[in-house]
């Protein structure tokens, strides 16, 4: 790790990304129209099931571009944006290879053939497709773990948000010593509930009671609540009253961001004025109501800016469990509405936003040019860390998913999108394309992040509950890494004032990538020569509209993934009662949205990042295993299984690393989290739905490959002529 240390340095971000950028163009240019020529066979002689099975509502053939954006919407979740920013407790180059390895040769391979195969097979969903090929025992067994895999990656995202956005106490042991700065005093907060709650000013050294008597300065101000009876005393709240020693009961409080919530939840009635200026004022014109609504969304970060002090802030000042709530009945409504209400006006609001503050990054990271402040291999968390629990063989692969590669993917591109494609020429580039463009989002991402000084993204990043665990490492890093030529060397209370939010202990990413893209953003305006104090004003507002971008993120893919989960769930119930195949069916739909959202919602309720991000990473890996497995099935019934290894060799090597990473969750994390007793229930829970979901896996995968050595070793197994496949423009058969 050394050698690589030395030979790499701290470099500038610039190269890197050009750098990138050229790869995946390259990858685009040559290794797609391979895939697309000869082992997807692409033809736009053959009818698409948009236009032989138009039905002006599920099927109807939709411009390549306005069907990029639909199905880039749909799969960029907050994966590419949290999972490069976690990874940095490795150094930047792990995560940064695994990006660009596995989004040219695995993450858009299987985006790609799945929706080419999907538009061969009349758009069927992954599932059904995995039942014609393979039978029923494969269906019965890719279905429920389809359905836990997307509860779980529910879970994960929603945590995102909840952490970025709700408030929080913090148990503090009890006998911490607490040292003001000289001359400033502890300040006594006002609170109508009748709370002993203070201000610690910035500065404070604080002594943590424990086994490792863990010491350390806190750089920005903070609320201590302390039991009712056992307030600090008069003498306490005075210039130069000296340590203070905590009794039991104390309580840190982090405030829940009433901007960031108001700006989020105004993009909901943003949305649906947009959609009835799609469907009732302007029909037909997309692109105008997008800007308006892009427009409207940039409108309300603004308007955010005045919440906080007013008489509106208690409403959006929410702790963790009412934004857990307000977060899960966001899912189930927007769940069982017509897509055309929300769904839809979101995708094209979000689309817009996502493209243009990418390339706005793009753009901003060349101006700003920060060094890369992190080592390319971090040795002190090689074995695990703060941020992902683990070591980084097999971890980071895990860590590091959705901008590699994505099971969740193939869902969208084996359910609305196939339904719309105009030609299959036009699947290169939807299928390969969007995926590229996500490995695009998390590299810069992960260039964000990287900018931030070590000590300011482990304060943010540290659970306030591990402090005791992790800060004598962090400390020794930043002692060894010193000033490594970050864009700005600011500390956390600095970053506080200037965004106006508490952010230490806000674990989960979203935050620390916010800082990083405020920071990198309002670069230029040093560049231009505005005053110092013009670009700290500036700060907030690019804090917040990054929380907002990022939430973007994450409600496009909660509120698509909880309606998914719910049609797997009818199609289920389906069997046992026929009415509730029916997803028309409003009991139906209600009960079964209920149900997927409560499970999802307990999960980000009692869960934490080292747990759920670890199961959502695992589950998103095997479902990405299993949509390679259709389509190697796929391929050799098509006569084309001279070419499997393109996805066999991607496929091996994703489930070599996720069959370790579970193995290790499954024998060690999980066993020593059901020792604590406060995470007992989590720790059994965890263990359980990681079980199943492997066992689900390796059953349709001894199925799977069965089958394979069967059809390869005998030569059996292919479609019949012209069978799967569409109808030539001539009427003839179009082949698979």
């Amino acid at each position: 790790m050394t050698w690589v240390n030395d030979w790499v340095g701290f470099p500038h971000a610039t190269p890197i990304l050009v750098a990138s950028l050229c790869i995946i163009a390259i990858a685009y240019r040559y290794y797609s129209a391979f895939l697309a020529a000869y082992v997807a066979c692409l033809d736009d002689e053959r009818v698409t099931p948009a236009h032989r099975l138009e039905d002006g509502q599920n099927y109807h053939p939709t411009k390549r571009m306005v069907l990029f954006g639909h199905h880039f919407a749909a799969i960029s979740g907050a994966g590419p944006l949290i999972g490069p920013v976690l990874s940095l407790q490795y150094g930047f180059l792990p995560g940064l290879l695994w990006l660009l390895v596995g989004v040219c040769l695995a993450g858009a391979v299987q985006d790609m053939l799945v929706l080419a195969a999907s538009v061969r097979r009349d758009g069927k969903s992954l599932a059904e497709i995995a039942r014609e090929d393979l039978g029923p025992g494969a269906y019965l067994a890719i279905s429920f773990a389809i359905l836990f895999i997307v509860v779980i990656a529910l879970a994960g995202l929603g945590f995102v948000v909840v952490k970025a956005l709700g408030g929080e106490e913090v148990p503090i042991p009890a006998m911490t010593r607490m040292i003001p700065p000289d001359g400033i005093a502890v300040q006594a907060v006002p609170e109508s509930s009748g709370k002993l709650r203070y201000r610690i000013p910035s500065g404070t050294q604080i002594n943590l009671a424990g086994k490792s008597a863990t010491s350390f300065k806190r750089p920005e101000s903070f609320v201590l609540e302390l039991p009712i009876g056992r307030g600090l005393p008069e003498s306490a709240l005075k210039p130069g009253a000296g340590e203070l020693i905590l009794p039991d009961g104390g309580k840190q409080i982090i405030q829940g961001s009433s901007w960031g919530l108001f700006t989020i939840a105004a993009t909901i009635p943003i949305a649906l004025l947009v959609s009835g200026y799609m469907y009732a004022f302007r029909p037909g014109k997309v692109i105008e109501a997008s800007l308006l609504g892009a427009f409207l969304v940039l409108l309300a970060t603004w308007g955010g800016s005045l919440i906080p002090g007013s008489s509106l802030e208690p409403f959006f000042q929410l702790d963790r469990s009412a934004t857990v709530i307000v977060l899960c009945s966001y899912g189930f409504i927007a769940s069982v509405l017509p897509v055309w209400l929300l769904l839809c006006p979101r995708d094209y609001i979000s689309s817009f936003l996502k493209i243009g503050t990418i390339a706005l990054l793009i753009v901003g990271t060349c101006l700003a040019n920060p060094v890369l402040a992190h080592r390319a291999i971090e040795p002190t968390f090689a074995a695990g860390g703060p941020t992902f629990p683990g070591s980084m063989f097999p971890f980071v692969f895990i860590c590091v998913m959705c901008g590699a590669i994505s099971g969740f993917h193939a869902l969208v591109a084996s359910g609305t999108t196939p339904k719309m494609v105009d030609k299959e020429s036009h699947v290169r580039s939807i299928g390969y394309g969007a995926m590229l463009l996500e490995g695009v989002v998390g590299i810069v991402a992960l260039i964000a992040a990287a900018s931030i000084d070590p000590r300011l993204y482990y304060d943010i990043n540290v659970d306030l509950r591990m402090v005791e665990k992790f800060q004598p490492q962090i400390d020794a890093l930043h002692r060894e890494l010193g000033a490594a030529g970050s864009l700005a060397h600011l500390d956390l209370g600095t970053v506080e004032q200037r965004v106006e939010e508490s952010l230490r202990g806000r674990t989960g990413g979203a935050v620390t990538l916010a800082v990083g893209m405020a920071q990198i953003l309002t670069r230029p305006l040093e560049h231009l020569g505005f005053a110092e104090e013009t670009v700290a004003h500036y700060w907030k507002y690019w804090f917040h509209f990054a929380i907002m971008f990022e939430a973007l993120f994450i409600l496009t893919t909660i509120d698509t993934g909880t309606r998914i989960a719910r049609f797997l769930l009818q199609e289920n119930l389906g069997k046992i009662y026929a009415p509730w195949g029916r997803t028309g069916w409003l009991p139906g739909a209600l009960f079964s949205s209920l149900v997927i959202t409560v499970a999802w919602g307990w999960l980000v309720a009692t869960g934490s990042i080292d747990t759920i991000w670890p199961m959502f990473g695992i589950a998103n890996q095997l479902l990405a295993v299993v949509a390679l497995a259709v389509v190697g099935t796929w391929l050799i019934r098509s006569g084309r299984a001279r070419y499997l290894a393109v996805v066999a060799i991607p496929m091996v090597f994703v489930l070599s690393t996720t069959l370790s990473a579970g193995v290790i969750l499954v024998g060690y994390r999980f066993p020593e989290m059901m020792r604590d007793p406060n995470r007992q229930i989590q720790g059994a829970l965890s263990l359980v739905a990681t079980v199943f979901v492997l066992l689900s896996v390796l059953t349709f995968l001894a199925i799977t490959f069965s089958k394979w050595l069967t059809w390869l070793t005998t030569g059996t197994g292919q479609f019949p002529a012209g069978a799967a496949g569409g109808k030539g423009a001539n009427g003839a058969a179009a082949g698979n």
